[in-house]
C-alpha cells in the first residue's frame, strides 16, 4: 500500500477503506508518513468530504492510537457533555454537579482552551488547590463515591488526532465537517462514556456560523456515536451573543454557582437545564424532557446540586467555601461599569468580539504556553432586545490594568443599537438524535 495512490484515490472522490485509514493514522501516529502527504490527504478530504463509513473508520482508527479508559467499574450509567465552544461557555461546571445530583455518573475530561478565554480546566483552577491531574483509579474511584468528576485529558488518549489537529491548524483544512466531527468524536469514545449530550454551538461567537453547517456537523457526530453503540444527542444552540453575563474564568466560576443557587442568567439556566434534560433522559432516568427539567430545578431549590459542586471541588482539592465567599476567588485590581451613550433597542453583540475583548484583557491565551489571568475578564449586562438609554450599565470590566476611555468606547462598540424594537432570539435551536 501506498500513501500516494491513496491520496490520489480520495482526490477523485473514492471512499478509503477501514485498511487504508488505518494504515495512514497508523503510518502517521508511528512518523512513518510525512507531514506533507498527510497535508495533501487532509485538503482532499476538505474538497470532497467523507461518507459515514469513513468518518467511523478514522474515528476508530484515532481511538486506537492510543489510551481507552475502561470505564466499566463504574456503577451506574456514565454520562458524559460536550461544547464546541463559545463565549462564556462555563456550562460543565454547572451541568456536572446538577446532573450528578440526580443520580448519574459524570466521567468527563476536558482541554485547556486557546483563545479568547480559558477552558473548562482553566476555570476549575481558579479555585485555590483545585487539582485537575487525577490518576485512572483516583478518577473511576471518585465518580463512584460522589457521582462526577473533571480532569485534564491524558497525553496517551487518541495521540493520531493531536498529530491531525495541529497540521490542520497550519495547512488551512480546519473546517471540514467529516475531520471536525471524527475529532470530537474520537476523544469522546476514548474517554468511554455510554451517554454523550454535544452542545454545538452556531453563530458569530461559535466556530460553526450558520444552521445548516451546525446540523451537519451534529448528524455526522450522532452517526459515529451509533456505529459505536454509545447514546447520543446534539443539541444546536445560539451564539450570536455570549453565553450569561461572565466572560473570564473566575468571574465565571461565580456565574456558575449562581446558576446552581438558582440565582443564574436566563439564558445560561435553560441551557443548563435543558442539556441536562437531555443527558437524564438519554440515560434513561426519566420518562421526558419535561420531567428532566423538574428535576434538575428542584434539585437547584433544595440545594443538592450545590452540595454536589462542593462534594467535587473537596474531593479535587479545592476550598468548596469559595461558594459563600467569593472573594477566596482570584479578584481583580479595577472594576469599572461602562454605561451606554445613546438610546435604542440591542440589535447585535458582537460574541466573537466580546471574546477577544476579554483575551486583551489577559483572560485567555494566544498559545498553549501563554500565560493565563484567572481574576480579569467582563460581564455583558445587556442582552439582545434590551432597550437601553444612557442610564443604562451596559456591562463591567474586570482588569489588572488601569483601563482609559479608549477601552471603554471599544466595549461600547460591542453592541450595535437600532430604534426599531428586536425580538429576543431563541436559545435552543434544534436537536439532533
Amino acid at each position: 500500500m501506498r500513501m500516494v495512490d491513496l491520496i490520489l484515490k480520495k482526490r477523485d472522490n473514492l471512499p478509503l477503506t477501514e485498511e487504508e485509514i488505518n494504515f495512514i493514522i497508523k503510518g502517521y501516529t508511528e512518523d512513518k508518513i510525512p507531514d506533507y502527504q498527510i497535508a495533501s490527504l487532509l485538503m482532499a478530504i476538505c474538497f470532497r468530504g467523507m461518507t459515514d463509513e469513513e468518518c467511523f473508520y478514522l474515528t476508530k482508527a484515532m481511538v486506537e492510537s492510543g489510551e481507552v479508559l475502561d470505564l466499566s467499574a463504574i456503577n451506574g450509567k456514565t454520562v458524559d457533555k460536550h461544547s464546541t465552544g463559545g463565549v462564556g461557555d462555563k456550562t460543565s461546571l454547572a451541568l456536572g454537579p446538577l446532573v450528578a445530583s440526580c443520580g448519574v455518573k459524570l466521567a468527563k475530561m476536558s482541554g485547556r482552551g486557546l483563545g479568547h478565554t480559558g477552558g473548562t480546566l482553566d476555570k476549575l483552577e481558579s479555585i485555590p488547590g483545585f487539582n485537575i491531574e487525577l490518576t485512572e483509579e483516583e478518577f473511576i474511584k471518585q465518580v463512584n463515591d460522589i457521582g462526577m468528576a473533571i480532569i485534564g485529558q491524558t497525553k496517551d488518549m487518541c495521540p493520531a488526532d493531536k498529530k491531525l489537529n495541529a497540521l490542520r491548524d497550519v495547512t488551512g483544512t480546519v473546517e471540514s465537517i467529516p475531520l471536525i466531527a471524527s475529532s470530537i468524536m474520537s476523544k469522546k469514545i476514548a474517554a468511554g462514556a455510554q451517554t454523550i449530550v454535544l452542545d454545538v454551538k452556531v453563530g458569530s461567537g461559535a466556530f460553526m456560523k450558520d444552521l445548516e453547517s451546525a446540523r451537519k456537523l451534529s448528524k455526522a457526530m450522532v452517526e459515529i456515536g451509533k456505529q459505536f453503540g454509545r447514546n447520543v444527542s446534539a443539541v444546536i444552540t445560539n451564539m450570536d451573543e455570549p453565553l450569561g453575563e461572565a466572560v473570564g474564568n473566575s468571574l465565571e466560576v461565580i456565574e456558575a454557582i449562581e446558576t446552581l443557587k438558582g440565582n443564574g442568567p436566563e439564558d445560561f439556566t435553560e441551557l443548563v437545564l435543558n442539556l441536562g434534560a437531555h443527558i437524564l433522559y438519554n440515560a434513561q432516568e426519566v420518562a421526558s424532557l419535561e420531567e428532566g427539567i423538574s428535576k434538575l430545578q428542584e434539585n437547584m431549590r433544595n440545594g443538592k446540586a450545590l452540595m454536589k459542586f462542593k462534594e467535587f471541588v473537596l474531593r479535587q482539592g479545592g476550598n468548596p467555601d469559595v461558594t459563600e465567599d467569593y472573594s477566596l476567588l482570584p479578584q481583580a485590581k479595577y472594576v469599572y461599569e461602562v454605561n451606554a451613550t445613546e438610546k435604542g433597542y440591542i440589535q447585535h453583540i458582537d460574541a466573537l468580539a466580546v471574546g477577544n475583548y476579554a483575551m486583551k484583557l489577559g483572560a485567555g491565551r494566544l498559545t498553549k504556553e501563554s500565560p493565563i489571568d484567572l481574576a480579569v475578564g467582563l460581564k455583558i449586562k445587556q442582552k439582545i432586545g434590551a432597550y437601553v438609554d444612557e442610564n443604562t450599565i451596559l456591562g463591567e470590566v474586570y482588569s489588572n490594568q488601569p483601563l482609559t476611555e479608549e477601552h471603554f468606547v471599544e466595549f461600547r462598540n460591542l453592541f450595535k443599537l437600532t430604534n426599531e424594537k428586536i425580538e429576543k432570539p431563541k436559545l435552543i435551536l434544534d436537536l439532533v438524535r
